[in-house]
């Protein structure tokens, strides 16, 4: 297969746009995808808003199960990049075996200890004795489907760190087709309703996930899933550099755990769960905001560990200027659309206005900060694409921080509604501080890779 994107000669401007805008609507397509879920679930005759707060629920378990795909697959991407950028193609042929072998042992892992501990987790994440039945329904099947989910994602980040933006961005909009087609059977036609969801993701996932392995085992790539060659070091490796999007995906679901609490025991019984309600659409509307935007940072650390690998710092400044730009400027629209006509959103969601109106007003208030965190996300996962996850993972869990604490003090302070200001306050806070430790670390660095 001709390859589509250069690493080594192609001007880093069309790198950053070839390589970000596939990988871009990919994670446009992914999150797409994951609200056909919520609509559909949330439009359920009597039951929807329950439902959907229940699989709301279930969101930190769901997010929390694919940050081991990122703990392998952005783990092992990069390194590959680098050893790519320095032209040692065994070396990254056994990293990619190694990351295949771990995303085995660990999707086993996994699927048997999350069905084990699933009910006291779910309590645990904020379920009401109402919405726990919705919930179990739905965690109890997605979790069967852990290995899918885990090597469709994981293993992607291997066809993009060679330059395959395009057929990994055709891996996930499978997956997305399959999901938008078999939700309403298994939902209405079928009459499933919460456990149809969950089977209509799960058949999706396994779609990529077969289309993702069937790739990389064939000769269109140059570097192939192997079997062999499985040593500790590399694994260890792996995990040191994957732990950053590891911890902040993981830490995410803190968050979301925490938020869901605090808003259950401010809100109380029925206004908790009605605001568990605003809350899972208020999140899903943030996915569409960040996760395009991980996409475009994700999608072009293979440009940044290439570069870095092959010791070429102009190269890596170019890029981050535009990877930036890109992420601002997508950042804005978003940041309009929520300001002007988030309503549009909501009503997929729902049709009882009281829900509609509180959401619309969370909605505009969570996304006040998203320009400055569009800075944050090309640093930070720059740094991690580079393999500097020492100062990713500081920038990173300073900012979650801010937020940790705020949605814990902002409820004693004003009514708990305020609590949607803690994501704004995050998302001002955290870039500031990570702007002004890049621009230190990224001077010492490029000018030790002139020397």
């Amino acid at each position: 297969m001709k390859i589509e994107n250069n690493l080594d000669t192609d001007q880093i401007k069309q790198l950053v746009w070839r390589l970000a805008i596939p990988s871009m609507l990919a994670q446009f397509v992914s999150v797409f995808y994951s609200i056909v879920d919520r609509m559909y679930i949330g439009n359920i005759a009597k039951t929807g808003e329950l439902a959907l707060a229940g699989v709301g629920v279930c969101g930190p378990i769901v997010t929390l199960v694919s940050s081991f795909a990122f703990l392998v697959g952005i783990g092992g991407a990069p390194l590959m990049s680098i050893c790519m950028g320095q032209k040692d193609k065994k070396k990254a042929k056994k990293i990619l075996a190694n990351c295949f072998f771990m995303l085995l042992v660990i999707s086993f892992a996994i699927t048997v200890i999350a069905l084990t501990i699933r009910k006291p987790l779910l309590m645990w994440f904020g379920a009401s004795k109402v919405i726990f039945p919705y919930a179990d329904e739905y965690i109890s099947i997605y979790l069967c489907g852990t290995i899918f989910a885990l090597m469709s994602v994981g293993m992607n980040q291997f066809i993009i760190c060679q330059g395959y933006a395009k057929t990994a961005m055709k891996t996930v909009m499978l997956g997305a087709i399959l999901n938008i087609l078999l939700d309403p059977l298994f939902i209405f036609v079928l009459h499933m309703g919460v456990r149809g969801a969950a089977f209509a993701t799960v058949l999706s996932q396994a779609g990529s996930c077969i289309y993702v392995l069937s790739f990389l085992f064939s000769n269109k790539v140059s570097i192939k899933i192997s079997f062999g060659g499985y040593q500790w070091k590399i694994v260890g490796r792996v995990l040191m550099v994957g732990l950053t999007p590891f911890l902040i995906i993981a830490f995410d679901n803190i968050l979301i755990i925490a938020l869901n609490t605090v808003i259950q025991r401010y809100g109380g019984a029925g206004r908790g769960d009605m605001l568990l309600t605003c809350t899972t659409i208020v999140q899903s509307f943030m996915l569409l905001i960040t996760m395009p935007m991980s996409g475009i940072t994700g999608g072009t650390q293979t440009i940044l560990g290439y570069n870095y690998g092959a010791r070429r710092p102009d190269r890596i400044k170019k890029a981050f200027f535009y990877i930036t730009l890109l992420c601002f400027g997508f950042s804005l629209i978003m940041f309009v659309i929520a300001q002007t006509v988030p309503q549009f959103f909501v009503r997929i969601f729902t049709e009882e206005q009281e829900y509609i109106d509180l959401t619309v007003w969370a909605i505009k208030r969570y996304t006040l900060g998203v320009l400055l965190l569009a800075i944050q996300y090309a640093l930070v996962d720059g740094l991690t694409g580079m393999g500097m996850t020492k100062w990713s993972i500081s920038f990173s869990m300073f900012r979650k921080l801010i937020f940790f604490v705020c949605i814990f003090i902002l409820p004693k302070c004003t009514d708990i509604v305020n609590i949607f200001f803690a994501e704004p306050i995050s998302d001002v806070l955290g870039p500031i501080v990570t702007m002004v430790g890049f621009s230190v670390v990224m001077k010492k660095t490029l000018a030790e890779l002139k020397n």
